[in-house]
């Protein structure tokens, strides 16, 4: 998404690079192993469906149509992989021992749907180093969900609700809050909310945060 956002977003939603460059640029080692697994990642992006059932917005339809929206799509909608760049498969022939090595130019295409609701400004961003600090499975759900309400704070939701949304399998309130806890106090560390409560109102019980 960074490249596709530096290439000044174009319209048909694809970039190219060559895998070298892109380990090289994620900071991970470059070898026969790392080539295999980005090849690997870049087919499951294509592979793996996402489905939303009454929650996805739209941004190609009107305002009215996308009450109850539902959408299903990949990430990527096209991915190929050239082996050995064009630009030097006549003089790898000449080198056997590199062949094997060569790491190949990538042509991906980012999913319309994505494309879309970004140039509508209908996404939220993520800080990764806060992300990747969160040690938490539960800590970066959370994350994910408060940002996605940043623009609604304090988000107030039922514990029947958020136990759904994260999603977790316990339904107790006192089973979800032992859960909650170490989550809530490594988002407190980080700073990401300034409060995270959960308290009982009437029969219902309710999760707290605000910034």
């Amino acid at each position: 998404m960074r490249r596709w956002l530096e290439g000044g977003r174009p319209e048909d939603g694809a970039i190219q690079f060559t895998l070298h460059a892109f380990l090289k640029s994620m900071g991970r080692r470059v070898d026969g192993r790392t080539y295999e697994q980005l090849r690997s990642a870049l087919g499951r992006l294509e592979r793996t469906v996402l489905e939303s059932e009454g929650a996805w917005h739209d941004a190609s339809i009107g305002v009215a149509a996308n009450d109850g929206a539902t959408a299903r799509f990949t990430i990527l909608s096209a991915v190929a992989i050239d082996r050995r760049r064009m630009t030097d498969r006549d003089q790898l022939a000449l080198f056997p021992a590199l062949a094997s090595n060569e790491p190949g130019e990538a042509r991906v295409v980012i999913a319309p749907q994505l494309r879309a609701n970004i140039a509508a400004g209908h996404h939220t961003t993520l800080q990764s180093a806060r992300f990747v600090a969160l040690t938490s499975p539960v800590a970066r759900r959370l994350y994910r969900l408060i940002e996605a309400h940043a623009d609604a704070m304090p988000w107030r939701p039922t514990l029947e609700r958020l136990a759904e949304l994260l999603p977790l399998s316990q339904r107790f309130p006192s089973h979800l809050q032992r859960v909650l806890q170490p989550a809530h106090e490594m988002l407190l560390a980080s700073g990401i909310v300034r409060r995270a409560t959960i308290e009982q109102d009437g029969k219902q019980w309710f999760a707290e945060y605000g910034r």
